[in-house]
C-alpha cells in the first residue's frame, strides 16, 4: 500500500527561548526537520506533507527547494487537529505515516520495520520503555498485553504514570479510517485539545487491529523540547557517528571530541585527533591524518595527507601527500596537487597549486595559478583585488619567490624565474631571471625621531 509521511512541524517551542521555530534549532549543523526530511525518503512515500505553524516563513524559506506538501495550521490545537490539516490531500487507499518534526533521531530500519507491520494491522505505533516516563503518554494494555489505548500524563492516574512503555508518537494507518478517527476526536481533557494518541482507544472499540512495536533503543524516539534536550540529542548523534567513522577504519583519538555536521567518507588508516569538525561533504583517503582543532568542510583529501593543528578548510580538493598547516587556512576553490606543503599562518583561496610547491610561512595566495615544484617565501601576497574586480597572478614550475614579495595582479612570473626578496612586481617577470624591484636604500644622517616632551 502506498505511503504518505505527514511530519508535524507546527510547535513554536517555547522552552527553547528563541526567535528560532523548533524545527529549525540546529543539530549536527543542521534544522531538526532535516534529519526527519532526511529519513522519510527510506520509505519511497507517494508524497510528504509538512504541517506548520510558528515561523511559517521560515520554515518555507529554509525549505523552499524541497518537494515537499505544506499544511499550514493556523491554530495549534493539538496532534490530532494538525494531522487533520494534512489528511484532505490524502488518498483513502493509502497508509499514513506521522512523524515529528523534533524527533529527529529514527532510525530509517525502525520506519521500515513499522510500514511493513502496518500491511497486516489497521493501526501499528511505536512504543519504548523510558527510565523516566515524566511527560510522555503511557501505553495502557489489557490482562493479555493488548494495546487498549495511551493515557497523557496530565490526564493519567498516579498507577498509569508508574507505567514505564511510552507513547513514541510515530504511528501508521490506513488514510480513510484515521481520517474517520480524527474527526471523532474531542478535546475534553487536560489541556483542551485535540490528541492524536486517542484514536488508538478509537480503533479498539471498534475492532480494528492495533499493534505496537517496541524499540530497544529509545534515544531514537528522543523529543526536543529546550536546549538541555537539543545537547543531549546533539551527543547521541555525535557518537553514532564516532562509531560509523570508527568502523569504517578510522583511528579517533577521542570519540567524545570529535564532530561531524555532515557526511564524512573515510578510508582505511585514517587518524582524527581531538576537536576535529567536519562540516558538509568531506572525503579522507586512506593514511589522511588530522591533527587537533582542525576544522575541515566540503573538501577531500588525497591518501597520506597530513593537516596539522587548527587548520581550516572550505571547499578544498588536496592530492596526495600534501601537509598542511598549523594554522593554515584554505578557502574556497584551492585545488592542491601531491606533496604540496602549506605552512603555518598561510592562507589560500580560489588558486591552484602544483605538485612540490612549498608555501611555508605568512603567505596570502589568491586567484593564482602556481606551478610544480615552486617555493614561495614568507610574507609573499598575491595582490589580487583593485577595490573593483579580482585579477589573477601565474607563476610558473620551479620558480623561486622571496620572502615579503608583492605580487600586483594581474601578472604573470615565468618558469625558472627568481624573485628578490622584498619586491614589488607588477609587470610580468620573465623566466630562468633574477628580477628585483625595490625602492633605493636612503641613509638620513642626524635623524632624530620624535622624543618626549621634559617633565
Amino acid at each position: 500500500m502506498p505511503v504518505t509521511v505527514v511530519i508535524l512541524a507546527a510547535g513554536q517551542g517555547k522552552r527553547m527561548r528563541s526567535d528560532l521555530p523548533k524545527v529549525l534549532q540546529p543539530l549536527a549543523g543542521r534544522p531538526l526537520l532535516a534529519h526527519v526530511l532526511e529519513r522519510a525518503p527510506g520509505l519511497e512515500p507517494a508524497a510528504i506533507h509538512v504541517v506548520y505553524g510558528h515561523g511559517a516563513d521560515q520554515l518555507r524559506t529554509a525549505f523552499g527547494e524541497e518537494d515537499l506538501r505544506w499544511c499550514l495550521q493556523t491554530e495549534q490545537l493539538g496532534t490530532g487537529h494538525a494531522v487533520a490539516q494534512a489528511l484532505p490531500g490524502v488518498p483513502d487507499d493509502h497508509n499514513v505515516l506521522v512523524l515529528f518534526g523534533d524527533v529527529p533521531l529514527i532510525r530509517v530500519a525502525t520506519l521500515r520495520t513499522l510500514s511493513a507491520r502496518a500491511e497486516s494491522a489497521d493501526l501499528v505505533l511505536l512504543t519504548a520503555s523510558l527510565p523516566d516516563p515524566t511527560g510522555y503518554g503511557r501505553i495502557l494494555r489489557d490482562a493479555g498485553g493488548r494495546v487498549v489505548g495511551i493515557v497523557e500524563e496530565k490526564d493519567a492516574t498516579d498507577e498509569q504514570r508508574r507505567i514505564s512503555e511510552t507513547n513514541a508518537g510515530v504511528m501508521i494507518a490506513g488514510a480513510g479510517q484515521l481520517r474517520r478517527w480524527i474527526a471523532s476526536l474531542s478535546n475534553d481533557n487536560a489541556q483542551g485539545e485535540y490528541y492524536l494518541p486517542d484514536v488508538v482507544a478509537m480503533a479498539v472499540a471498534e475492532g480494528a487491529s492495533v499493534a505496537a512495536i517496541k524499540i530497544d533503543d529509545s534515544e531514537e524516539v528522543l523529543g526536543i523540547n529546550d536546549k538541555s534536550e537539543l545537547a543531549a540529542a546533539e551527543r547521541s548523534l555525535q557518537q553514532a557517528r564516532a562509531r560509523e567513522l570508527m568502523n569504517a577504519g578510522a583511528t579517533l583519538a577521542d570519540p567524545a571530541r570529535v564532530d561531524v555536521r555532515g557526511r564524512v567518507t573515510v578510508d582505511g588508516d585514517v587518524f582524527i585527533d581531538v576537536g576535529a569538525v567536519f562540516e558538509g561533504e568531506v572525503e579522507l583517503a586512506r593514511g589522511v591524518r588530522i591533527g587537533p582543532n582542525c576544522t575541515i568542510r566540503d573538501s577531500r583529501l588525497g591518501p597520506d595527507c597530513v593537516v596539522h593543528a587548527n587548520t581550516v578548510m572550505d571547499g578544498v580538493t588536496a592530492g596526495a601527500s600534501c601537509v598542511l598547516g598549523p594554522f593554515a587556512h584554505l578557502r574556497p576553490g584551492t585545488e592542491l596537487a601531491e606533496r604540496v606543503k602549506v605552512g603555518n599562518f598561510v592562507e589560500i583561496k580560489n588558486s591552484h597549486i602544483g605538485s612540490g610547491t612549498k608555501i611555508s610561512h605568512l603567505s596570502y595566495v589568491g586567484d593564482a595559478t602556481v606551478g610544480k615544484d615552486v617555493n614561495i617565501g614568507a610574507g609573499t601576497i598575491t595582490c589580487n583585488y583593485d577595490g573593483v574586480s579580482k585579477h589573477r597572478t601565474t607563476i610558473g614550475d620551479n620558480a623561486s619567490i622571496g620572502s615579503g614579495v608583492m605580487l600586483v595582479a594581474p601578472v604573470e612570473v615565468g618558469e625558472a624565474a627568481t624573485i628578490g626578496a622584498g619586491s614589488t612586481i607588477s609587470k610580468d617577470a620573465p623566466g630562468a631571471t633574477l628580477t628585483v624591484a625595490r625602492s633605493r636604500q636612503v641613509e638620513i644622517s642626524g635623524w632624530r625621531g620624535p622624543g618626549k616632551e621634559p617633565r
